[in-house]
């Protein structure tokens, strides 16, 4: 721990330590990222690992608190601020033990969640190809230690209910049946003696046994201890209503309660009807949101015919919005963003799509990855919500404002916070609207739907964590609803199921956001500057919602 500096020197320390302790817990992070760090390492999600890191961010907290705030800068106080919140974020992760029952979320499950990132870690150097392989041959025994940790969970009553266990498996089995193992299509950038044999080899003889032995662990030890599908959350487990309560926290990042949160998004989903009756009369010729809802799940016209189609309608919602975002923000980024189909081996359980960020060192784009598997059962009229959410003015747009912000802690330009990023993501969706990004009333009625989704996660990830609600009961509150396609919706109920709390912070995060639009609106009426105002919500990187509303408040009451 740094000793002798000044305060405002300790604060610049400290965050760098964190910056370092958590690429320490996740040594994958810092690659993916293209910085220093343990290139040849995996996760140690060993008891003793896990409170290492525990203690290692708690030390870092407990200094951070005990530095006066009075003798900083405004942006040092902020970041003395993030240096806590995220210490205690990293903290009570640890203290949930998911790793103990996460088995089937590719993002979030410790076993998969290499499948995907090792993959798209660019080899720019000898130490990155050759740290790549140590990864693969370490892979068994990472497997292993996975594999003992879920053993404990099912001794301390955290077992997974059994409906994620199977799609765990089938995960699993997913990539053991791929034609093409992702983990043996990398490449190295510079010239590695025997690369491409040693990497063959190691995918052969040792990550592929592994996997399929983690797989038989699963079915043979996991899968018969797994609780009922009824029960599918935390409510089922130990103190799961106060650890859900915790996740609450680190995901929202307020103090919201389940009840609260649940109510909020019953009352949402009641205010789109209005919205929804007049789209669908224009569209439709109705008014009535149960043939409303019929038509946009029942017409094959709003289908897409391939995958292929899916992309090109994606790549083009894009380019229009890089057009138009300078008359929308004072601040334009310009990281070229790439459109990917998911990776096979998650796409028949995956999400609908995800976006990856750049690396800082500028060895690759920026990549929206799009589920286009079964493409015909897939909903034409969501692409343009969706790719403004993952690409601009979303995630892309924000995570590369972010990461250019040199002047500041790097701790502040790559922070964790879900209410943040999320929450900008689905602000982005319908400043879209007002940017005039859709080109017609049935996109816009996607717009919608994708607001329905993110209302009811509040009432479903409430329901199965806090309530004691069943897979079934979640997923027929979302066919009753919502519009979703039914492929959608278990994908979507398996993915709140395995990772609590995360779910919330898209609505969350957006009611913040918009609550700080409008409060600055009344401060400063006439003088209310729209590009202003985004380049303030973006110009500090992400924060915690309590933090974010007070820089956005100095600004307008100083301009006012």
């Amino acid at each position: 721990m740094s000793t002798g500096w000044g305060p405002r020197e300790e604060i610049a320390s400290l965050a760098d330590e964190l910056v370092a302790a958590r690429f320490e817990a996740y040594p994958i992070e810092a690659s993916l990222l293209g910085l220093p760090g343990p290139h040849h390492r995996l996760t140690d999600y060993s008891v003793q690992g896990r409170q290492r890191t525990k203690n290692a961010v708690l030390a870092i907290a407990r200094a951070a608190t005990a530095v006066d705030p009075t003798v900083l800068t405004e942006q040092e106080r902020i970041t003395r601020e993030l240096i806590v919140q995220q210490a205690m974020a990293l903290v009570a992760e640890i203290d949930v033990r998911s790793e103990e029952f996460s088995v089937s979320d590719g993002l979030s499950s410790p076993a998969l969640w290499p499948l995907i990132a090792l993959p798209i870690i660019t080899l720019t150097d000898g130490e990155l190809a050759e740290g790549y392989l140590e990864r693969l041959a370490a892979l068994p025994r990472y497997l292993e230690m996975v594999a003992a940790r879920q053993r404990s969970g099912i001794e301390h009553g955290l077992a997974p209910p059994g409906f994620l266990v199977r799609a765990g498996i089938a995960y699993v089995e997913r990539y053991l049946g791929s034609r093409q193992d992702p983990l043996g299509a990398v490449t190295a950038q510079e010239p590695v003696s025997g690369f491409e044999e040693r990497r063959d080899k190691l995918v052969a003889d040792v990550v592929r046994p592994a996997y399929a032995r983690y797989r038989q662990f699963l079915v043979d030890e996991l899968l018969p201890a797994a609780r009922p599908d009824g029960q599918a959350g935390l409510w089922w487990q130990p103190e799961g209503e106060t650890r859900y309560a915790a996740l609450i926290r680190v995901h929202t990042t307020t103090e919201r309660s389940a009840d609260e949160l649940h109510q909020s998004g019953l009352a949402i989903l009641d205010k789109l009807n209005a919205e929804y009756a007049a789209l669908g009369k224009k569209v439709f010729g109705t008014s009535s949101i149960e043939d409303i809802f019929h038509r946009l799940r029942s017409d094959p016209v709003l289908r897409w015919a391939d995958g292929g189609e899916m992309l090109h309608a994606a790549r083009q919602a894009i380019a229009r919005a890089e057009q138009a975002v300078p008359s929308w923000f004072g601040q334009v980024p310009t990281d070229r963003i790439e459109v990917r189909p998911v990776p096979a081996a998650e796409a028949s359980g995956g999400s609908t799509a995800y976006y990856t960020a750049p690396p800082l060192d500028g060895s690759r784009p920026g990549i929206y990855y799009l589920n286009v598997t079964d493409a015909p059962q897939r909903y034409r009229y969501l692409a343009e919500a969706i790719a403004f959410h993952e690409a601009i003015p979303g995630h892309h747009f924000q995570v590369t404002t972010a990461r250019g912000l040199s002047e500041l802690p790097l701790l502040r330009r790559i922070a964790v916070v879900n209410a943040y990023d999320e929450g900008w993501a689905v602000y982005a969706e319908r400043l879209a609207d007002e940017m005039g990004l859709y080109t017609d009333d049935v996109s816009r009625l996607g717009m919608l739907v994708q607001d329905s989704m993110r209302a009811a996660r509040l009432v479903v990830d409430t329901g199965l964590h806090a309530k004691g609600w069943s897979r079934e009961r979640a997923v027929g509150f979302l066919r009753e609803r919502t519009p979703m396609a039914p492929l959608e919706i278990e994908a979507e109920v398996d993915r709140y199921a395995a990772v609590p709390a995360q779910a919330l912070s898209y609505m969350v995060g957006r009611l913040e956001i918009q609550r700080m639009r409008a409060g600055a609106q009344a401060v400063l009426g006439k003088r209310f500057d729209i590009r202003a105002f985004h380049d303030v919500v973006l110009g500090a990187g992400p924060l915690p919602m309590s933090i974010l509303d007070r820089v956005v408040q100095e600004w307008a009451t100083g301009l006012a």
